[in-house]
């Protein structure tokens, strides 16, 4: 199948790729910055302030701390949401794609869980395990193996259970804001997208996928450790991050990654009509699409409400542009990992 563009141009020899429909999971009520202020002993202005998110969800109780989602069942939730939409069939589905950076455990791997949760059996699994490139690349993996002409209908997840990284108990009275953030800043959650091989669902053409690792020399910009048995009682900080050097390079990177995705399609910034931004902070988020500066595309952003998901931010900013997007109408996605600085993008076209 040759690509065709919606003028009738042919847009090359490789097959294309459409999303056909997409789900999401939240677990829980939203939490908050009064209640999780109170509960972590802080003040509720400066979450609003420094960090610009509203509310989020996580898969522990705050209170006791159990656990009440794992990342599995997230995953299976928003996936099944996506299997059940109109134009997808749950037996077409070849494959699945997981992208997370934090797996409910090193084996078996939870792409499995979610596998034997959605009854799906006999099929190829792949996880990938990164940060919040980490959809992208997974619809990077998948676009290429529909592309290959092997596979017709894949599964394509991501997701992350951040809160477990998180000591709820520890006093944090006087603790430095670069200590602070990773407190306020993340949530949990989980999406997924059913990639096709022709127009159906949707109709959402995946146009371009970006993934490029560019830390060649750079410390990382956030570190989260594993702790085995012969480590596990070390006093290191489980999760550290260098909160300056992502507000410093972050938004550079960001219009880095918008200019180059435009010019591999050969769009121009005034063909947007939707632009998706890198989802670190609401405020972070304001501030790095005032970067961009694409004033003729609107805004698709969730982390203000979501708070930081990790790999579920680009399923669910794709849920919201779905409510608007249009026959004709192209949407550019741009996201970064900072752990160890990774550039990462897609590009849509709604067709007729």
């Amino acid at each position: 199948m040759t690509e065709t563009r919606q003028d009738g141009s042919a847009g090359g020899t490789s097959p294309a790729t459409y999303l056909a429909s997409v789900g999401t999971a939240l677990p829980g009520e939203a939490v908050d910055n009064n209640t999780l202020a109170k509960t972590l002993g802080v003040n509720a202005e400066w979450i609003e302030v420094f960090i610009g998110t509203k509310t989020r969800h996580f898969a522990r109780d705050l209170a006791t701390g159990t656990v009440r989602w794992s990342l599995a069942d997230l995953c299976a939730e928003a996936a099944g949401k996506a299997l059940a939409a109109p134009g997808v069939d749950p037996q077409d589905i070849e494959f699945i794609v997981l992208g997370t950076a934090t797996p409910d455990t090193l084996m078996p791997a939870t792409v499995n869980h979610v596998a034997d949760q959605l009854g799906l059996d006999q099929v190829p699994t792949f996880q990938l395990q990164s940060g919040c490139a980490g959809a992208v690349q997974a619809l990077s993996v998948a676009r290429s193996m529909i592309a290959s002409g092997e596979y017709r209908t894949g599964l394509v997840i991501g997701g992350d259970v951040c809160s477990k990284h998180l000591d709820l108990q520890r006093d944090l009275t006087g603790a430095a804001p670069g200590d602070l953030v990773n407190f306020v800043l993340f949530g949990d959650g989980a999406g997924a997208a059913v990639l096709t091989d022709e127009p159906r669902g949707q109709r959402v053409a995946l146009r371009e996928v970006l993934n490029r690792f560019t830390g060649l020399g750079r410390e990382p910009g956030q570190v989260i450790e594993w702790f085995g048995l012969a480590d596990r009682h070390e006093d290191r900080q489980a999760l550290r991050e260098d909160y300056k050097a992502i507000e410093e390079s972050v938004p550079v990177m960001a219009v880095e990654i918008l200019w180059e995705l435009l010019g591999e399609l050969d769009w121009q910034a005034e063909d947007l009509d939707y632009l998706l931004p890198p989802q670190l902070s609401g405020r972070m988020t304001r501030l790095i699409t005032e970067q961009l500066d694409v004033p003729t595309a609107r805004e698709v952003s969730c982390v203000a409400e979501t708070g930081n998901n990790g790999n579920a931010l680009p399923f669910l900013q794709i849920e919201k542009l779905l409510e608007q997007m249009t026959d004709g109408q192209k949407a550019l996605a741009v996201a970064i990992e900072s752990s160890k600085w990774i550039k990462a993008g897609f590009a849509l076209e709604k067709t007729s």
